[in-house]
């Protein structure tokens, strides 16, 4: 997988050059976190944003971080969820191997579905890190007071929703550090009929991105899409490359794709700061 930085990190407006962990170890250094991009957050036009708002937030702060550039490979959770096992093994050592041959501690990552295979499967394989999702890293700064949200920015007062991603919520019980994120942008959450440990699943989950429909009456992602549209919000925030993916779809299958956006939390930190 070629996801060098050249090709993530696009700079924006005075945003510096990323590192990897190669050249990092050839000055002898470490930084203080990898930053791991995964397959989406590398290839896909809109997780990319995401990516590099995260990013964006992580030089603003002063962050040390560095990313693998070549070789991160996939953490090997859609070969697991579609059942190929093999694959999964073979991926989930190459990437402890790279990992360790680095010495990497601490490890932050925009999607739930790396989050929680680095995190919870790991460990199978003697790959023991500190494993952060990017919201959970963000309130870190919050708390800290690296990290200043503006006030009476664009998202001041905005009315929105907050869409749950499963191994965020249900599979890792995180559900209240991205209300507070919002909270701290002042916006004004409406809860969604179906939230927290009762969320919907975007339909993109256990390889249901990669394969086609099976039969039923409706998709998930549309049942979800109609539940924010009864909202009656302008904004749903949601923290899973995936799940950006599938409401968006959604909205477009309503055509609601004008009316309502949908953002990662890293995106809005971006708007409400004026970055």
């Amino acid at each position: 997988m070629d996801t060098s930085n050249k090709i993530i990190f696009e700079k924006l407006n005075t945003m510096s050059e990323i590192k990897t962990m190669a050249q990092y170890a050839a000055e002898g250094k470490m930084p203080e976190v990898l930053f791991w991009v995964g397959c989406a957050g590398s290839f896909d036009p809109r997780a990319k944003k995401v990516t590099r708002a995260f990013a964006k937030i992580l030089q603003t702060v002063g962050t040390e971080f560095a990313i693998l550039g070549n070789e991160e490979t996939c953490t090997g959770d859609p070969a697991r969820r579609a059942g190929n096992e093999f694959l999964f093994q073979m991926l989930a050592i190459q990437n402890i191997e790279t990992l360790k041959g680095y010495s990497i501690a601490k490890i932050v990552t925009t999607c739930p579905h790396c989050f929680n295979t680095l995190k919870n499967e790991y460990p199978q394989y003697d790959g023991q890190f500190e494993v952060l999702h990017h919201t959970e890293y963000i309130q870190n700064l919050l708390d800290s007071g690296k990290l200043k949200i503006a006030k009476n920015g664009p998202i001041s007062k905005q009315k929105l929703t907050y869409h749950d991603s499963c191994y965020m919520g249900r599979v890792n019980g995180v559900y209240e550090i991205p209300r507070k994120i919002l909270l701290s942008l002042q916006a004004d959450i409406k809860e969604l009929a179906s939230c927290k440990s009762r969320s919907l699943c975007c339909g993109a989950g256990g390889g249901q991105m990669f394969k086609e429909d099976e039969p039923g009456d409706k998709r998930i992602n549309l049942e979800r899409a109609e539940e924010i549209v009864a909202t009656e919000t302008a904004i749903t925030a949601a923290n899973c490359p995936f799940c950006l993916t599938m409401i968006q779809d959604g909205m477009k299958a309503l055509d609601k794709q004008d009316e309502i956006m949908v953002y990662d939390l890293a995106e809005l930190i971006i708007q409400q700061n004026n970055w």
